[in-house]
Parts: C-alpha cells; structure tokens; sequence
C-alpha cells in the first residue's frame, strides 16, 4: 500500500474536520457581533429584546449546517460508528472535497450575515415596524448557506457509489 493511499482515512476526517470548524468559528464570531449590537438596543429599549434576539441567531445557523455536514461524511464513511474500514487517498481526497463547499462558503456567509444582521438591527432599532423587512437583508445571505449545504450533501452521498 502506498502512502498516499494510506491517507484516505485522514483527509476524509480532515474534510469532516473542516465543516465543522470553519462556519463553527464564522457562526460564533458573528453571533458575538450582532450580540454586542442588540445589546446596546436592549439598553435603549428593554421591549426590543425579542426582535433583535431573532436578528442574532440567524448567523448561527452555518455552524449547525457545518456540524450536520461533518456527522454526514463521518457516518458515511464509517469514521462514526467505529466500523471504519480503509478506503483508497482518491477516495478521502474526494470526502474532503465534498466537505469543502459548507466549510468555505459556511465561514464567509456567517460573517457577511453577521454584518447584514448587525446592520437590520440598527433599522430595527430607529424603526421598529420594519422588523419584517429587516429579516430579509441577513436572509439573503443564508441562501448561499443553504446551497453550499445542498452542494456538500449531494456530494457526499456521491463519493459513496464512485469507484475511486
């Protein structure tokens, strides 16, 4: 056995790794930022307390969709359950490239909502009947999130059914 096929293992755990970490770290960074946001709003005006907690969570939601991909490449390749049996480098090398699209896109896009969310709590906070519309501004980044999570998803049932 080569070495490079001896890493399959590895780089399927590196990418499991990954989707986890990256939009984990990105979700708690912005999380912390629209937290610092609402709360400054709070201490204007306790009754706000409901709109802009729904503001700050919304970038937390790369983190669960990382940690969902991370528990679907470890349950697939058998790293979870402890039955993991060897698989070829092309083949964890392909597991670490499906994790990659939650990892990467999941980091920027809980960021950029953060900023979006730390922005809609501003309006909220000047204008507090426009909280409908100020959903929709961090929404739209959750939408990149969401098709990241598709593309790693698709991608790991894929490796699956290759002969790599």
């Amino acid at each position: 056995m080569n070495f490079f096929n001896s890493l399959g293992l590895p780089l399927a755990l590196l990418g499991a790794a990954l989707a986890a970490l990256l939009p984990g770290i990105g979700s708690a960074v912005a999380v912390g930022k629209t937290g610092r946001a609402a709360a400054g709003v709070v201490t204007e005006d306790p009754s706000m307390f409901g709109k802009v907690l729904v503001l700050q969570l919304l970038p937390g939601t790369q983190g669960i969709y990382g940690l969902l991909i991370a528990f679907i490449a470890l349950s697939q390749t058998g790293i979870l359950g402890g039955g993991a049996s060897a698989m070829s480098g092309s083949q964890g090398l392909l597991y670490l490239a499906a994790c990659l699209p939650m990892a990467i896109v999941g980091y920027h896009s809980a960021i950029h909502q953060g900023n979006a969310a730390v922005a809609s709590i501003g309006l909220v906070s000047k204008r507090p009947d426009q909280f409908g519309k100020s959903m929709i501004f961090p929404a739209m980044v959750e939408t990149y999130a969401i098709l990241a999570l598709l593309v790693s998803i698709l991608s790991i049932f894929g490796v699956g059914g290759l002969n790599a």
